[in-house]
C-alpha cells in the first residue's frame, strides 16, 4: 500500500506532526474515507525514511485526537464519526480571530472594541439576509 506521505527534512515541525497534517489533510479533503486502512506503521516509516517511533507517535496522537482508530492485530484505520472538515475550518478560524486580537492589541484596542468590531463585521450587508450570499 502506497502511502503517498512525504516528509521534508528542510521543514523545521518535527517529522510526526508533518506526518500527522498530511493524514489529517487527506481525511478533510475525503481522500481518506472513514474505515479507510492507514499504511502499517513500519511501512510508512520505510517510505517516508522515519524512524518506527517516529510514525507510531504520529498515530497515537491522530488516535487521541479521534481520527483514526487502531485495531489490535488488524490495522489502524480512520474513525467512523470523524469531521475533520468542520474541525479544520474551525482551527482556520481561530488562527484568523488569534491573528485579528494581535493587530488589536497592538492598535491599543479594548477587548470591547475588538468585539464591537467583530459584531459589525459578522452583520450582513444591509438589504442581505443573514446566510444570504449574491453569486457573481
Amino acid at each position: 500500500m502506497h502511502s503517498e506521505l512525504t516528509i521534508s527534512h528542510a521543514d523545521r515541525r518535527p517529522m510526526y506532526l508533518q506526518i500527522m497534517e498530511q493524514i489529517r489533510h487527506r481525511v478533510a479533503l475525503g481522500d481518506w474515507k472513514p474505515g479507510h486502512e492507514l499504511p502499517s506503521i513500519r511501512a510508512l516509516a520505510v517510505s517516508t525514511r522515519v524512524s518506527v517511533i517516529t510514525v507510531k507517535r504520529a498515530y497515537l496522537e491522530l488516535e487521541r485526537d479521534g481520527v483514526i482508530v487502531t485495531r489490535q492485530g488488524k490495522g489502524s484505520f480512520v474513525a467512523e464519526n470523524v469531521d475533520l472538515g468542520t474541525q479544520l475550518r474551525h482551527e482556520e478560524l481561530d488562527q484568523h480571530l488569534a491573528a485579528a486580537a494581535e493587530i488589536g492589541r497592538q492598535l491599543g484596542l479594548t477587548s470591547d472594541d475588538l468585539l464591537a468590531r467583530l459584531r459589525d463585521a459578522a452583520e450582513p450587508p444591509e438589504g442581505e439576509e443573514p446566510g444570504s450570499e449574491e453569486v457573481a
